[in-house]
């Protein structure tokens, strides 16, 4: 394997590739000179240790880049969400016909997370699905409260809070109810279904992680 290692270049093949077979001595200070370069570290001695105990790759290599922090971008805080009013409905785009497609969209998800709604469906297994569903779009009527002027308000929920519902009417008027002592109902095709708004008293992606004991009834 040695003399293969060592033996000179065939003139035909050196033609072919390019090069020309040096002689032994011119080879040897060519190999000495190339491997100093490359290994400028190291003496010859050392050099020569290296390469009959181990093999060496004779290629650069890339330093290492310390990849700096990225920082992330920091939302706004309750107070700065409030001045900005981020929340708030603006008094044009305050218009029931604006949310029905809404509405329309909200019915479907509905009854596709129920299953069909169908004429056989449990109860109670439909009262927990929709006690952790999302309720934008739906249309609420207040069938019961702690304040009687609340009571017959009917509209498309628009925005839910964590301690209100914001409801569009059709008189185009926004409407903030309390959930707290507060009953509503809420039809769906052939089905109403009567929810309690202190089950409500949470954001949504707490809700949805809630166990809750069931109280209240659907009806066809």
């Amino acid at each position: 394997m040695a003399e293969a290692a060592f033996s000179s270049i065939p003139p035909e093949d050196g033609k072919l590739l390019g090069v020309q077979s040096q002689p032994g001595t011119a080879a040897e200070k060519f190999t000495n000179a190339f491997l100093k370069s490359s290994l400028p570290q190291l003496k010859g001695e050392e050099i020569e240790s290296m390469m009959l105990r181990q093999a060496v790759i004779l290629q650069y290599a890339r330093p290492n880049r310390t990849r700096g922090k990225k920082t992330k971008a920091k939302g706004l805080n309750a107070k700065e969400r409030r001045e900005l009013k981020v929340f708030q409905l603006k008094p044009e785009h305050q218009k029931y016909e604006l949310f029905l497609p809404l509405h329309v969209l909200w019915k479907q998800y509905i009854i596709d997370l129920c299953n069909g709604l169908k004429p056989g469906s449990n109860p109670q297994t439909i009262q927990q699905k929709l006690l952790k569903a999302d309720f934008h779009g739906a249309v609420l009527t207040v069938v019961r409260s702690k304040c009687p002027s609340y009571v017959g308000t009917t509209g498309i929920l628009v925005q839910e809070l964590k301690h209100v519902f914001k409801i569009i009417t059709k008189e185009d008027r926004l409407k903030t109810i309390p959930k707290r002592n507060s009953v509503f109902s809420v039809e769906i095709g052939d089905f109403v279904t009567h929810i309690y708004g202190s089950k409500f008293e949470l954001r949504s992606s707490e809700r949805s992680a809630k166990k809750f004991k069931v109280r209240g009834t659907i009806d066809l």
